[in-house]
């Protein structure tokens, strides 16, 4: 059953649930972090529409920067920012930063634990049409092992806006990984929300079901199927998957022994390796993983492609029974 203390919407199931991209979340949540904050500054790389910019603009256009396409001044330009005392949110497609700023990201910034937020917009194929050159789809992996940063994907539109204000208030290298697609909002605004603090959604013993991202909602979806079934499965909202709550994760493992991790990105390097590598030291356990399976992506309608990649509520219910048949040997 649902965690009364999630504090979801009513029904996160109904037809007629509101539908907003995380990105907007993140525009709310700037404009908030910069009237709390006169040091909060914005510099984006020639896509301040894409990247919900445009109010932030209208309202302190003293405190944006245009920086162009040019992603590796927008990475290294905000160490120097952070270092005079500024707070800057640099902005693009994560297929670009991190991902083409990667050696700016951990060299001037994470070297330095210089206080910039990097926010990767249109991350996961969900991006749809747009294609493999524009999914990213490895940013968390190659991110992750950087010392220093944190990395958040929020579920949905709330959230990312609770985390923008939390990654300005948090000191040192943040990453906000965030869709392009609209999806389902199913937190309120009295949702709990804590960087490093996991959330249980949904209680359950016979398995967990730790997901990052718009897919919690799927996950959400998973379990209500499971339940037809009888299996009661525990549904984390593992928002934060650097640094992970590994006593969420600790408890899940020793009540459920069995664990389903799901994520918009490749099986490898990102939330189901931070999970497995958590586990593999602390808790040995029963692991599946949905993800995109080592392969580029492709052009497509964003729930064409979650099908498409094995994302969907059918392939996360498929690998509950998997584990659970795997836990029952």
């Amino acid at each position: 059953m649902l965690n009364p203390q999630a504090k979801l919407v009513a029904d996160p199931f109904a037809a007629d649930i509101a539908q907003k991209p995380t990105r907007d979340g993140y525009g709310l949540g700037v404009i908030e972090a910069a009237k709390a904050d006169p040091n909060v500054v914005v510099m984006c790389a020639d896509l301040t529409d894409s990247t919900r910019n445009m109010e932030f603009k209208k309202q302190f256009p003293a405190r944006f920067i245009q920086a162009g396409i040019h992603e590796q001044f927008l990475a290294a330009g905000a160490a120097g920012m952070a270092m005079a005392g500024k707070v800057p949110f640099i902005t693009s497609y994560a297929m670009f930063c991190p991902g083409r700023s990667w050696e700016q990201v951990r060299t001037n910034i994470c070297l330095n634990d210089a206080n910039v937020k990097i926010v990767g917009s249109h991350a996961g194929v969900s991006v749809g049409p747009d294609g493999a050159t524009h999914q990213a789809i490895e940013d968390i992996a190659i991110v992750r092992p950087i010392p220093n940063i944190t990395i958040v994907s929020p579920c949905d539109a709330i959230e990312a806006r609770k985390a923008t204000l939390a990654g300005a208030k948090m000191v040192g290298p943040f990453y906000l990984r965030l869709a392009r697609e609209k999806t389902p909002v199913f937190t309120t605004e009295e949702s709990p929300f804590e960087i490093g603090k996991a959330n249980v959604l949904r209680d359950g013993n016979d398995l967990a079901i730790v997901a990052c991202g718009p897919l919690v909602h799927n996950a959400l979806k998973a379990a209500e199927q499971l339940a037809a079934e009888g299996i009661q499965a525990r549904v984390i909202n593992m928002h934060t998957i650097k640094p992970l709550d590994e006593a969420v994760l600790l408890a899940a493992a020793t009540e459920c022994g069995a664990v389903v991790s799901v994520e918009e990105h490749q099986i490898t390097g990102g939330l189901g390796g931070a999970v497995a590598e958590y586990l593999a030291k602390s808790r040995p356990t029963i692991q599946e993983f949905i993800g995109v399976p080592n392969v580029f992506g492709e052009s497509g309608e964003p729930g064409e492609l979650i099908e498409r990649f094995g994302m969907g509520v059918s392939h996360i219910v498929a690998a509950a029974r998997r584990a659970i048949e795997r836990k029952s040997k």
